[in-house]
C-alpha cells in the first residue's frame, strides 16, 4: 500500500504537487442509490411533484456539485471539466433511483471526487425535494465504479 499523498513528510496536510504530471485523459464513473417508499417513487415518476420535475433538477444539481468540487474539498484540485453526465434510472422494483455519473477531463488529476460529489448532491437533491412526503428515505452505496487515466491507468470495480 502506497502512503497518503495530501500529508507531507513532516505529517502536515498540504495540496499535492501535480505540476510535473503529464495531463492526460481522465474519467471516472461513480453510482448511488435513493431508497423510498412506494408512493414517493410514484410522485417523482407522475411528475407529479408541486416543486417541479424532480430528476430534472437533480441532474442539474449534480452537474453544478462537480463543477464546484474544489470549493467543498479542501485539497482537491479546482479542475476544467470537459463532460458530465448524470443518468438517473428509476428501479421501481427496489423502490430507488439510481444516479451513475459520469466526468471527464484532460488534466494532472483525476476526477473521481469530482464524480462522487455530483452523485451525492443529485441524490441529496432528490432526497431535499421529496422530504416532506418521505423523511425515511436512505442514500446508499454510493461508489467508484471506474477510473481511468493518469499514472495509475485503469481502475475497474470487480
Amino acid at each position: 500500500m502506497t502512503s497518503l499523498t495530501h500529508f507531507n513528510q513532516s505529517g502536515e496536510a498540504h495540496m499535492v504537487d501535480v505540476g510535473n504530471k503529464a495531463s492526460t485523459h481522465r474519467i471516472a464513473i461513480t453510482e448511488g442509490y435513493i431508497e423510498m417508499q412506494p408512493d414517493t417513487l410514484k410522485l417523482i415518476l407522475e411528475n407529479g411533484h408541486k416543486k417541479g420535475d424532480v430528476l430534472a433538477i437533480a441532474r442539474i444539481a449534480g452537474i453544478m456539485a462537480s463543477k464546484k468540487t474544489a470549493d467543498l474539498i479542501p485539497l482537491c484540485h479546482p479542475l476544467p471539466l470537459t463532460h458530465v453526465e448524470i443518468r438517473l434510472t428509476p428501479e421501481v422494483e427496489h423502490l430507488r433511483i439510481r444516479c451513475q455519473t459520469t466526468v471527464k477531463t484532460t488534466g494532472q488529476t483525476g476526477v473521481e471526487i469530482e464524480a462522487l460529489n455530483a452523485t451525492q448532491i443529485a441524490l441529496l437533491t432528490i432526497y431535499d425535494m421529496c422530504k416532506s412526503v418521505d423523511r425515511g428515505m436512505v442514500i446508499n452505496a454510493v461508489k467508484l465504479l471506474e477510473k481511468e487515466g493518469g499514472k495509475s491507468g485503469h481502475w475497474q470495480r470487480s
